[in-house]
């Protein structure tokens, strides 16, 4: 970048309250995870025509798509429902207002995100809730639904109803669910956010004695007990996956905080609601074993915050990531709301965003929520754009799930069209779906250039066609450009390269 052309960044960033920093070493990683999540149960859909809310959907995946933002995590089962079409579990009150009943003109929300996110080159991680079935006594359930014909595998605790996680039947449920969505839905990943046991209320302990006598032998604490439970289903849940479709992934976005240091010299220097204590929730367990491919800790407060400190639990997390990918779960209203302890005039994105890429067990990020970065909260989409989602990113291979990359791409020629040139290839050959190249990334460098292809900003395109337009200039200008597959795990095959004259 020249010095004019900084200099210029710099004033359109500091007008949007953001601080441009100068381009480092990790300033543009080739490969990062760049998601969002788009929730259901703050009613967003709720009642919205089909095609209205069809627009809606497609406008969010535009705009996060101009943002940088490579892979949508949709919640599609908030409380053992479902926002597709499932003959286990009533169509959701957040799609049509009343659950089970059916969206008029029929269509299914899940394959709709899934076909509109590859479209736009985004991975899809459907996103459930586990064990959550009322919200509020309030709602009503549809009368399909499970909890009327077996309403023992059911507690309600406060104003909430659960599945019992002690239960083999509620673990059996939730992976049939589950292995239904992977089976019959191409979709990226499995994901699971903060809702495991519920979050304790003060003074109410969760209604699971009688559960306990009878499933609790070989536990003389029921806390373990728990945490046994939850840990039985995220170990089946990983097996269901992978026996269904290997390159199926399977993340949580657990609570940002795992243990406080006063409980566990382990922990973090913070003073907030544990995942392990409260939530039954060893995260790191889960990691370590490998029943799960990633982990996105809600690190939802401010740096500074003298219970829950960002920049603390970045650092102990990047130092606990276990071997497994590791993204930082960012709250965008959050982040423009409180201003930089050492430069009060601007938010907290910059350090958020350097202190995230500073470390080399952290891949990525994921913002929550979506609509606020697409509302452009706080300038925060433009910052995204203009500086810390400059240039496309891959997402991190996830090798060890597959490390062996797809073959070239063959037979690569360029064509002269009535819509001008096209760089026409050939998929390379495959013996099974882990070996198909899924997506190419094609690289554009001056005639003269060293082929560079850890420099993002040479990536012109990541496309899941077999071809790119060429933007003709004036026919005398020499260009190189190399074309890559990858496959369903971001594996990068070798390049092919072909010389143009545009």
């Amino acid at each position: 970048m020249n010095l004019k052309n900084y200099l210029f960044l710099l004033v359109l960033l500091l007008a949007a309250g953001v601080r441009a920093q100068a381009p480092s070493g990790n300033a543009y990683p080739k490969r990062e995870f760049r998601a969002a999540w788009i929730q259901a149960v703050n009613g967003q859909f709720r009642g919205i025509p089909t095609e209205k809310l069809k627009q809606t959907l497609v406008g969010q995946l535009n705009s996060l798509q101009g943002a940088g933002i490579n892979a949508i995590i949709f919640q599609v089962r908030p409380e053992a429902d479902a926002l597709y079409a499932s003959q286990y579990e009533p169509w959701s009150r957040f799609l049509t207002g009343t659950q089970g009943q059916m969206p008029s003109p029929m269509w299914d929300p899940m394959q709709f995100m899934i076909e509109e996110c590859h479209k736009r080159n985004m991975e899809f991680h459907a996103w459930i809730n586990p064990y959550r079935v009322k919200t509020s006594l309030k709602n009503q359930l549809a009368p399909t639904h499970i909890y009327h014909e077996h309403p023992e595998w059911f507690v309600t605790y406060g104003d909430q109803i659960y599945f019992d996680p002690a239960l083999p039947e509620s673990r059996e449920h939730i992976c049939k669910i589950v292995s239904d969505i992977v089976s019959r839905y191409d979709v990226d990943a499995i994901h699971m956010d903060d809702y495991f046991y519920p979050y304790p209320i003060k003074g109410v302990d969760f209604p699971d004695n009688a559960s306990f006598a009878r499933y609790g032998g070989g536990f003389s604490n029921k806390a373990d007990w728990r945490r046994g439970n939850v840990n039985i289903l995220i170990k089946k849940l990983h097996e269901t996956i992978r026996g269904i479709k290997p390159w199926v992934k399977f993340g949580i976005s657990p609570f940002g905080i795992y243990r406080n240091q006063k409980t566990d010299p382990l922990g973090s220097n913070t003073n907030g609601l544990q995942n392990y204590d409260d939530l039954y929730a060893d995260v790191l367990l889960w990691a370590r074993e490998g029943w799960i491919d990633y982990n996105i800790p809600q690190i939802y407060w401010e740096i500074g915050h003298k219970a829950a400190d960002y920049e603390t639990l970045v650092d102990w997390w990047a130092k606990h990531s276990e071997n497994r990918p590791l993204f930082i779960g960012q709250a965008v209203m959050n982040t423009i709301q409180h201003a930089d302890p050492k430069n009060p005039s601007i938010n907290q994105l910059p350090r958020k965003m350097a202190l995230q890429r500073s470390y080399q067990t952290i891949g990525g990020s994921c913002q929550w929520y979506a609509a606020a970065v697409v509302e452009n909260a706080g300038k925060y989409r433009d910052a995204l754009v203009q500086e810390y989602h400059k240039y496309p990113a891959l997402i991190p291979v996830f090798d060890f799930m597959d490390d062996k990359a797809p073959g070239k791409v063959r037979k690569m020629k360029k064509v002269w069209t009535e819509d001008g040139y096209i760089l026409f290839w050939t998929a390379p050959k495959a013996e099974t779906e882990m070996d198909k190249a899924i997506q190419y990334v094609v690289y554009r460098f001056g005639s003269k250039e060293k082929v560079n292809l850890d420099d993002p900003s040479h990536i012109v395109a990541i496309t899941r066609n077999p071809f790119y337009k060429l933007p003709y200039e004036t026919g005398k200008t020499k260009y190189r450009y190399v074309v890559t597959a990858l496959d369903r795990i971001h594996n990068e095959s070798k390049s092919v390269s072909k010389k143009v004259k545009l």
